[in-house]
This record gives structure tokens, C-alpha cells and sequence, in this order.
């Protein structure tokens, strides 16, 4: 699954980190301290999301059974 998450990251973090900082344009924020914010929260939002479309696409984890072997 490590795999699948360092391919996804990029193409999900890209668009959220742009979306922060168009939002923070859009509001009239021009201060460059609010852009370089909004773009690693955009980056950070990314992490739990890539998590869960990555956890789509591989579909559900198979089982473990603790007693295999007995």
C-alpha cells in the first residue's frame, strides 16, 4: 500500500495546497505568510485523504486470524 500512497500523495496534495491558496487570494489576503499556511495545511489535509483513496483502491485488508497454527 506504501506504493500506492507516494503516488497518490502528490496528485491529491497539488490541487488541496492550490485550492488553500486560491481561497486565501480570492479573500484578499495578500500577506505571503497566509499563502505559505494555507498551502502545507493543504499539504497536511492531503495525508488523511490519500489514506482513504488509497484504502479504495487496494479494497478491504484481508483478515487475520490470530490462531493459524492451532
Amino acid at each position: 500500500m506504501s506504493r500506492v500512497l507516494r503516488l497518490l500523495y502528490p496528485v491529491i496534495a497539488m490541487p488541496l495546497a492550490g485550492t488553500g491558496v486560491v481561497g486565501v487570494l480570492v479573500a484578499g489576503v495578500g500577506d505571503w505568510r497566509a499563502i505559505v499556511l494555507a498551502a502545507i495545511l493543504g499539504s497536511l489535509l492531503a495525508v488523511p485523504l490519500t489514506v482513504l483513496v488509497a484504502r479504495g483502491i487496494m479494497g478491504p485488508r484481508p483478515s487475520r486470524k490470530t490462531d493459524q497454527n492451532a
